[in-house]
């Protein structure tokens, strides 16, 4: 039997529906690209954009392909404190948060807890009232 619709609460958790990037006609590689530090700018122009790269892992030094635009998001750009900083709009920094934790499902208190910015309450709201930005939306459970 299939459940109905429930209304998000701070427990649900959240992701980037890709879905939604394709149904706008939009390429949330674009996006990304254009959130990346000078130095992975031009990594990704040596590459490509779309292109693998070899990454070795420090821990196994086991070396593998990786696509170069998260990587450079995941191991540069995204360490850096202006990546999410006091100045990024919220909605914005909940995008970037999932970005950086490879778009794993969150609950509005576990982004509460990384971000620390606005009350749970209020970030659940903006996630669930009128239009959806950049594709954050409530998994379907």
């Amino acid at each position: 039997m299939a459940l109905g619709w429930r209304r998000p609460t701070l427990d649900t958790r959240f992701h980037i529906d890709m879905s939604w990037w394709q149904e706008q006609g939009r390429d949330i590689r674009i996006y990304v690209r254009d959130m990346l530090c000078d130095d992975c700018r031009e990594t990704i122009r040596d590459y490509g954009m779309d292109d693998k790269m070899d990454a070795v892992d420090e821990a196994t030094a086991e070396i593998t392909q990786v696509d170069v635009l998260w990587h450079c998001l995941g191991t540069c750009c995204g360490l850096k404190p202006d990546f999410i900083g006091p100045n990024t709009p919220i909605i914005e920094a909940v995008f970037r948060t999932f970005l950086l934790n490879n778009n794993t499902p969150l609950s509005i208190r576990e982004l509460h807890e990384r971000l620390d910015r606005r009350p749970p309450e209020t970030l659940l709201r903006m996630l669930t009232a009128g239009n959806i930005y950049l594709g954050l939306r409530p998994i379907r459970e």
